[in-house]
Formats: structure tokens, C-alpha cells, sequence
């Protein structure tokens, strides 16, 4: 009976060191308030608009490496509602077409719609970010899995956004990518 209390305890500890680092000490931490004010001003309908490119890595769960991609993106904007065709050339050849469809709500925050997502992302400007808020079903030859996404878009001073998801099944990190985003150069 002594062995199953320590054990429990020890667990509950465990489960509570846990929680406590992936809600306090991680990428969930951040919020919309950090931002607010911070310059330059990330104004979704400027700052993603027109012809981009897309630099990205995606990294598997244990840290490394999984693939590399470029993508050339054009994005069209009337008032509040926006369309972002994106065409992804992954290293091993393979190529993968999304289009976005994001609306500015009058409350600022942003609804987010393409036809991998499951259900409508959510997210919100704030100073120089954007948040997003996703859940998403990953292409058959990718696993097919249906993972949430925490994507945070952070505008830097010379207009490039550094873009940072983290992808989740069952609360547990399995990825993350991180790329860069740029008007392109004609």
C-alpha cells in the first residue's frame, strides 16, 4: 500500500511538472497582450499582400530535420476578406497547393479557412504578431494525421515575418516549422 502512495505522488508530481512547463515555461506562454504597441505594426491586409516567398524547415518531433520547402505565395485582399493561394516545392519533389481564406472580424480578430484545415482557425493581430489557431488533417502520404497548430507571424523591421508552429496530437509536440515570408523581388 506504501509503494502505490509514493508512486501516485510521484506521479502527480510528474504530471504537474509537466503542465506547468508546457503551459508557463514554453510556447503557449505567449499572448496577444505581450505585443501590443510593439512596432512595426503587423497589418495583415499591407503586410501580406500580394506576390511573397516562402522559405521554411519543418522539424520532426525529435528535433531533426524533416523536410525544406519553398513557396511562392500571392495574396489578394477585398476590405475584410482575403485570399492566399500558396504553392509549397518540398526537397524530396513533391508539391502541395493550399488556398487560404482569411476574414478580419469588426473585433479584430482573424477566421482562417483552407480545405486541409478541420473546422475555422481563429486567430488576432497585435503589434508586430499574428496569432493563429488551427487544427489541421495532413495529407495521406504525410500520415494523415489531424494535428493542432499554434502559428505565431512575427513582422520584423524590414518587412520580413519570421513564422514559427508548433503542430500537437494529444498535447504532445510532434513538429514545428519555421520560415520566413517576403514580398518577392521582381
Amino acid at each position: 500500500m506504501e509503494a502505490l502512495i509514493y508512486f501516485s505522488l510521484g506521479a502527480v508530481v510528474v504530471v504537474s511538472v509537466w503542465l506547468i512547463r508546457s503551459k508557463k515555461l514554453s510556447f503557449f506562454n505567449q499572448n496577444q497582450n505581450q505585443y501590443r504597441g510593439q512596432k512595426p505594426t503587423f497589418n495583415i491586409r499591407d503586410t501580406l499582400s500580394g506576390e511573397l516567398l516562402c522559405e521554411g524547415i519543418i522539424f520532426g518531433p525529435t528535433g531533426a530535420v524533416n523536410s525544406r520547402f519553398v513557396a511562392d505565395m500571392n495574396a489578394i485582399w477585398d476590405g475584410d476578406k482575403g485570399i492566399i493561394n500558396e504553392r509549397f516545392v518540398y526537397d524530396n519533389g513533391s508539391v502541395q497547393d493550399r488556398k487560404w481564406v482569411l476574414t478580419i472580424m469588426n473585433s479584430g480578430k482573424i477566421s482562417a479557412e483552407a480545405s486541409d484545415l478541420i473546422g475555422t482557425g481563429v486567430g488576432a493581430q497585435s503589434g508586430s504578431t499574428i496569432n493563429l489557431n488551427y487544427n489541421i488533417k495532413l495529407p495521406e502520404d504525410a500520415g494523415g494525421h489531424e494535428l493542432a497548430v499554434v502559428d505565431w507571424m512575427y513582422l520584423l523591421p524590414n518587412g520580413t515575418i519570421m513564422n514559427r508552429s508548433q503542430f500537437y496530437k494529444y498535447g504532445i509536440k510532434v513538429g514545428e516549422l519555421v520560415a520566413t515570408i517576403r514580398k518577392k523581388d521582381f
